[in-house]
């Protein structure tokens, strides 16, 4: 199973290929759009998400509501490309094109993707650097999140700290109501309060907030992933997903880095059975993976997401035509997008587990995958 994507963020729309679903997965705009609509909300959201309003057009791979096993072809238009044609036409019709960016942002992809491509408009690089690439990433995930509920399978995202702001409250799955109703998707309602206030703050003051986000998975059958080779381990495909959005510049499973301060006797899982539950444990430091699969617990994975790069305030930069000194180009931008990005990130690390729940189980069909999937939860419990 895998996609690409296509498009920039004013050019007409945004493209996505899937290939290698199996046919008879129940599928339609209603399993896509309410990620697209989560994606664009949070406190601290820019002009932007109030021009568009993503919805899906679902191009093909898809008849009466199942796919047909035949590669997926999806499209979000950009309504805000009505202001950006003349900008934007790929043509060669001897037009200077207005609003070029020569003036490099600190943090974003401008001056490195400047001289690697060879372009003095950095505009030619950050239209597709810019994080509304993420839109299809979310389309295409919402459909590995689809496949992965039908197995049993249940994910969540939420914003464990912003700032020096931290949730106080412990994780429970019923807290999905409280993180739903929260501004910034913290399931702490006093550090929800002091989160909005800490983003006025930033964006009277022109700046740009990070934060911690924590999104976790239940149901999982145990031994996706491997063991057996380096690049087939579950944990550093989940990295690697993680890794590869936009502004995320950590990311830890389980305890990650407070391993380091413990010795292994207060690091490592013990494990227990019983005829019920079969094999488990009372506690996960692991995070759900163990060598590299699944182990039956849950799935934990935090993510740190650093300030979005284009500040109000500009930082000191250099003008790329001129190699004057210059303060940074400012693009329409938010404040912060960490509440969005823990839906982003809960759907790359979807793709990653179905992938794996693909090869684990196999089948050309989604009824086929799913009776795999209970007859081997049965052997299981009985190993």
């Amino acid at each position: 199973m895998r996609f690409l994507t296509a498009g920039e963020s004013h050019g007409p729309q945004l493209t996505a290929i899937v290939e290698g679903l199996p046919s008879q997965l129940e599928l339609g705009v209603h399993d896509i759009d309410p990620w697209l609509a989560l994606r664009q909300s949070g406190y601290g959201r820019g002009r932007r998400m109030q021009i568009e309003t993503d919805q899906v057009q679902i191009m093909s791979g898809v008849r009466s509501g199942k796919t047909t096993g035949a590669p997926v072809a999806l499209v979000v238009p950009n309504k805000d490309y009505r202001n950006w044609i003349e900008i934007m036409n790929p043509e060669d019709d001897g037009v200077i094109r207005k609003k070029a960016l020569t003036k490099a942002r600190p943090g974003h992809a401008d001056l490195a993707g400047g001289i690697k491509y060879g372009h003095k408009d950095l505009r030619d690089v950050l239209e597709r650097a810019s994080a509304r690439e993420t839109t299809m990433r979310v389309a295409t995930g919402a459909i590995a999140l689809k496949m992965l509920a039908d197995v049993g399978v249940q994910g969540i995202n939420f914003v464990q700290s912003m700032l020096d702001i931290e949730s106080q409250v412990e994780f429970s799955w019923d807290a999905l109501e409280a993180v739903e109703n929260s501004l910034v998707r913290c399931p702490d309602p006093e550090a929800s309060a002091r989160i909005v206030a800490a983003v006025d703050q930033a964006k009277k003051d022109g700046d740009t907030i990070g934060g911690v986000l924590e999104i976790r998975f239940r149901g999982l059958p145990v031994g996706l992933g491997s063991s057996m080779h380096w690049d087939r381990k579950l944990d550093g495909r989940i990295a690697a997903a993680v890794m590869g959005t936009q502004a995320v510049k950590g990311v830890e499973i389980g305890h990650g880095f407070a391993t380091t301060r413990v010795p292994g006797s207060k690091v490592h899982d013990a494990i227990y059975r019983n005829e019920h539950r079969g094999y488990y444990r009372v506690s996960n430091g692991a995070g759900g993976l163990e060598a590299g699969m699944t182990n039956g617990e849950e799935l934990i994975v935090r993510a740190a997401l650093k300030p979005i790069a284009t500040l109000m305030t500009p930082l000191p930069t250099v003008d790329v035509v001129s190699k004057e000194p210059a303060d940074a180009a400012r693009e329409r931008s938010d404040t912060t997008a960490v509440p969005a990005a823990g839906v982003i990130l809960q759907c790359v690390i979807g793709w990653v587990l179905a992938e794996a729940l693909l090869e684990k189980f196999g089948g050309d069909t989604m009824p086929e995958i799913q009776q795999r999937v209970e007859e081997y939860r049965k052997y299981t419990l009985e190993y």
